[in-house]
């Protein structure tokens, strides 16, 4: 996973007096986010719940898993630093710690001498309402002619593949650089983003390159070279654009709406709930203002919820009171409007209606589909990040093969990434490899589950492609052909295919209705990963083997999740979950009773949610 930014103000914006400098993660941050940290009647003290006993919101404690990515994102910028200075001798030259100003003095003072070459942990002086630091700046020719950024980031940059334009370490800059035949550029948009920020504050402090491409060059995760692209060159991430084309429209937006929440003049961002609302640390403070006003992007998000509001469709009830036959209401400003939702309106009203009857799932069918088989394992896979998968679980169900049935775990606790990754995962295939040959032997249909195949995918081609030639690991064909197959089944999509969600579709949200719950109370991707740096000692103590048990318990209850979820979507008991034709209007009132009893039979199906 990427590392975490840790810029932005502290909460409740810049001391007074002090101008708003923004660094280069507003670019990709919510508008929303940006105006609360840059409002000083925004602050709120930092808590462990999200509101008070006096009914203040309040931000919830820094998240572990966003800690350690920070941790580790700064001791790989170390580490590179360090080769750095091993690769480019006297010519290189590091910034010391300190305070912003003095850094920055440091870095222009570099700059003006002519046997530096390249600088390492340059601060740039703030302009313009900019702020920010390259992990490397290096000259791009002789004296005088300017210097290109370099950021170091720790997440893949690169996947396989040809056309990315890289340098070696050895020779980080871009005249050393060439189309490479075995990398093709991940796109990235933040890296491109920072890079063209860094670009325009070079040129601000009288450091730009003043004529030709406008280069900038991302050290990523695999550390063994630099990745180069022209932030001129269109098009960017949006058709037509160059980088350095977004970067300027996004960058005057957010500093607009920091400006205004600066100096308290109207917000030029309200509310609205998007995917970013998942993680964000202010959504305590989102979630309390559209839960009063029922906003209706609690249950529609982005582009649909603004069309809504654009429709007078404001509120949660006032969706829920539309007759999806009757269409979408008109503009309220009376402009021709032909363009619809993305989301079905008869899904968008029951998605409301649930919402307001507290109904944790609505079905979009008569009956779920999911592919069954005689003999069947669940799959779940656990990694740190992009270290590596340190364990994949498995469940054996269904006919006798003459194999145990239950839970199996294959880890390797060796701190990833390791060696032992390529043992624990040819110990893992084999297992899943005799399953299936074992089925197939005694003609039996054969079935593999996971939830959201995404990461599993990931990490099955990642391991075949890492320990090629190790012993067990199969040619990358053969996983390829698996994860093609009709015994790789992803549970993720029957869900979405099957019901609607009104509080989300990930599987600790969905599988409570099949009657499943987590035996561990904590139990959570972000929370696996700090168990698991305490597991393998990651931080220097002693490993906890305590903490593999739980990583172990966790682990397993994934598994058994998925399957506690395809044995109930694949049964009667799934037919007490209403049909999103079930649920009525409140202003019905027979409707609005039958609503009630229906959301009361859900709840004695699966625990309702609160709050």
């Amino acid at each position: 996973m990427s590392s975490a930014d840790p810029g932005g103000p502290t909460p409740g914006g810049p001391p007074g007096g002090a101008p708003v400098l923004l660094d280069a993660a507003v670019t990709t941050r919510c508008r929303r986010r940006v105006h609360l940290e840059h409002d000083p009647s925004a602050g709120r003290a930092r808590g462990a719940t999200p509101v008070d006993g006096a009914g203040a919101v309040v931000l919830p404690e820094p998240d572990p898993g966003v800690e350690m990515r920070v941790a580790d994102a700064a001791e790989h910028r170390e580490v590179l630093a360090a080769r750095f200075g091993e690769l480019l001798g006297a010519s290189y030259r590091r910034v010391p710690d300190g305070p912003r100003g003095e850094r920055a003095s440091a870095t222009l003072a570099l700059a003006t001498q002519e046997s530096v070459a390249a600088i390492g942990a340059a601060e740039l002086p703030p302009a313009d309402g900019r702020r920010g630091h390259a992990e490397l700046l290096v000259r791009a020719g002789g004296a005088g002619t300017g210097w290109y950024p370099v950021i170091v980031v720790r997440h893949r940059v690169t996947d396989p593949g040809a056309g990315a334009v890289t340098s070696p370490l050895a020779r980080p800059h871009p005249s050393s650089a060439a189309p490479d035949a075995d990398r093709k550029v991940r796109a990235v948009s933040r890296d491109v983003l920072r890079l063209a920020h860094l670009h325009r504050m070079l040129a601000a402090a009288g450091l730009g390159v003043p004529s030709g491409p406008a280069w900038g060059g991302v050290v990523g995760l695999d550390a063994d070279c630099v990745v180069w692209t022209d932030l001129a060159a269109a098009p960017g991430n949006e058709a037509g654009r160059s980088p350095l084309d977004m970067y300027d429209r996004r960058f005057a937006d957010r500093l607009a709406v920091a400006d205004a929440a600066r100096t308290g003049a109207p917000a030029l961002a309200e509310p609205s709930r998007i995917t970013e609302c998942r993680r964000c640390p202010w959504w305590p403070v989102c979630e309390a203002d559209l839960r009063r006003t029922d906003d209706v992007s609690l249950v529609v998000r982005g582009e649909d919820a603004l069309r809504l509001r654009g429709r007078g469709v404001g509120t949660v009830r006032a969706l829920a009171a539309l007759d999806p036959r009757r269409g979408l209401p008109e503009p309220v400003d009376g402009t021709p409007d032909d363009v619809g939702l993305s989301t079905d309106l008869r899904e968008a009203v029951a998605l409301a209606r649930a919402w307001r009857f507290d109904v944790p799932l609505v079905r979009r069918v008569h009956r779920p589909d999911v592919p069954r088989g005689a003999v069947e394992v669940d799959v779940d896979m656990e990694s740190l990040g992009e270290d590596g998968a340190y364990l994949w679980g498995v469940l054996l169900s269904g006919a006798d093969v003459g194999l145990a049935h239950g839970y199996l775990g294959f880890a390797t606790w060796d701190p990833v990434p390791t060696r032992d990754e390529a043992r624990s995962f040819a110990a893992f295939w084999a297992w899943l490899s005799d399953v299936r040959r074992r089925a197939d032997e005694r003609g039996l249909s054969f079935r593999a589950y996971c939830y959201n195949e995404q990461a599993e995918n990931r990490w099955l081609r990642g391991s075949v492609e890492r320990f090629a030639g190790e012993p067990g690991i199969p040619p990358a064909e053969e996983v390829e052909a698996f994860i093609a197959s009709d015994a790789w089944v992803d549970l993720f999509p029957a869900v979405s295919d099957s019901f609607l969600c009104p509080h989300g579709k990930g599987l600790k949200r969905v599988a409570p209705s099949a009657g499943f719950g987590w035996r561990d109370p904590e139990a959570g991707g972000e929370n696996s990963m700090r168990w698991y740096r305490r597991a393998v000692g990651l931080d220097g103590d002693e490993p906890d083997p305590a903490m593999r048990d739980r990583l172990l318990v966790y682990n397993e209850d994934d598994v058994r999740a998925t399957h506690a979820l395809r044995t109930w979507m694949t049964s009667d008991a799934v037919l007490a979950v209403p049909h999103l034709d079930d649920l009525r209007p409140e202003a019905d009132a027979r409707g609005s009773a039958a609503a009630g009893q229906i959301a009361s039979e859900a709840a004695c199906a699966a625990p309702r949610r609160t709050g």
